[in-house]
């Protein structure tokens, strides 16, 4: 079989993958280095490294179903499979372990939209959602950390459990007002019986929308690959996906 869409044309990278020729590039030199193309006895891989990456890059940006998608990359669904499955853990963004003393972070959780409801629960979008916890830098507007996805939308529970609290360790971390009781820094609130806030806290709210919007654009950016708006994957498939997407949505900011 013979592909279309191949990475030794750059006008197939930026529309299939969301990275400019050379944002791609440089992701094909990390992988190299990281080890994800070791050499292999037996029968050659029937993609190379750049169109493999590209594959999965591709079904991650078009949501196309890979038996749609692998005709076009040349290869058998079940060759796209093994692909995806190989390939999406390695992808995955490395999440940071160390901060400057005067970082600041942000984090929300965001709703994917999955077909395996045994890690899915019906959210507050009237789908079978799990909820991923996404931290973000404040300044660089990089993802730094992403917990692993949980059932429902109880953000202030999920800060916790998915891993994303542990991930952060003590650095300044702000958060809206669904995480109450966590310790995170989130807005001042109208005690009972208190008609309005002090006009200071309604100051400093105003600043702290501002500054937390910056999560929600990194949401509404990472979305535009959109295997995130309804993901078939199952199992540790749309864990997968989100480091991975995480990971590109750093490279385009990064440049």
């Amino acid at each position: 079989m013979s592909g279309v869409i191949t990475a030794s044309q750059p006008s197939w990278i930026a529309p299939f993958s969301g990275l400019s020729p050379r944002q791609f590039g440089k992701l094909i030199t990390t992988l190299r280095r990281e080890g994800a193309d070791p050499v292999r006895k037996g029968r050659p891989r029937s993609l190379p490294l750049e169109d493999r990456v590209l594959l999965v890059a591709a079904y991650w940006r078009t949501n196309l179903t890979l038996r749609q998608l692998a005709p076009l990359f040349g290869v058998l669904k079940s060759a796209a499979d093994r692909i995806v499955d190989h390939l999406g853990p390695a992808l995955a963004l490395q999440q940071r372990k160390r901060f400057r003393k005067d970082t600041v972070l942000i984090v929300d959780g965001t709703l994917v939209p999955t077909r395996d409801h045994s890690i899915a629960e019906q959210s507050k979008n009237y789908r079978y959602s799990t909820n991923h916890q996404v931290v973000i830098d404040a300044d660089a507007r990089l993802v730094v950390a992403v917990g692993r996805p949980l059932p429902g939308n109880r953000n202030d529970k999920a800060w916790e459990l998915s891993g994303a609290k542990a991930a952060v360790g003590r650095t300044t971390v702000i958060a809206d007002g669904g995480y109450r009781g966590t310790g995170l820094v989130i807005p001042h609130r109208r005690e009972p019986g208190q008609s309005e806030l002090e006009a200071w806290k309604e100051e400093h709210n105003a600043s702290h929308r501002k500054v937390r919007a910056r999560v929600e654009h990194a949401f509404a950016r990472m979305k535009t690959w959109k295997i995130l708006r309804d993901c078939r994957l199952k199992g540790d498939g749309v864990h997968h996906a989100m480091l991975g997407i995480a990971r590109l949505h750093n490279l385009t900011l990064a440049g």
